[in-house]
């Protein structure tokens, strides 16, 4: 065998080859080249997406700490100033009370003063009619006696 027949058979074989490649082989292996660079393409944009979505996040869960923050601050004055109105309005009661157990304490003396005085006085009177009584040793009769007593009373 010659060169030259050996040469074309070995290109006639090589095209054959090539050409049972390029209509078998080379179209699912370029549609699996170019499904392989799609998913990267759209997994590239996924995660640019996933990027933007989780910065979005970031900034919407710092504004609903912000939020958050700025509301538990009005709970906390508000506590402080329902804490600083019941303060004020124990302290007013507690005055108010002091007042009324001042006022109860200077009746209830005022009244055992009068009662001591009346005391005092029908003790003073029965001193004095008896003493009268041993100066002028004599008895008085009791209706006498009594309107000295009240004369007696009423001048003290």
């Amino acid at each position: 065998m010659s060169i030259t027949l050996t040469l074309i058979g070995q290109s006639i074989a090589m095209l054959v080859f090539v050409l049972f490649c390029m209509k078998y082989i080379w179209p699912p292996l370029m549609q699996a080249l170019e499904e392989r660079r799609q998913q990267i393409a759209d997994g590239l944009a996924a995660g640019e997406r996933a990027q933007t979505d989780l910065e979005r996040a970031r900034q919407e869960a710092d504004k609903i700490i912000g939020e958050a923050r700025n509301q538990a601050m009005d709970i906390v004055d508000q506590a402080n100033k329902r804490g600083n109105t019941l303060v004020d309005e124990a302290r007013t009661e507690g005055q108010r009370e002091r007042e009324r157990q001042l006022e109860a304490a200077r009746t209830e003396i005022e009244q055992e003063t009068n009662r001591v005085r009346e005391e005092l006085r029908g003790q003073v009177s029965a001193i004095a009619v008896a003493s009268a009584e041993k100066i002028l040793q004599r008895e008085i009769d009791a209706s006498t006696h009594q309107d000295i007593l009240g004369k007696l009373a009423n001048e003290l």
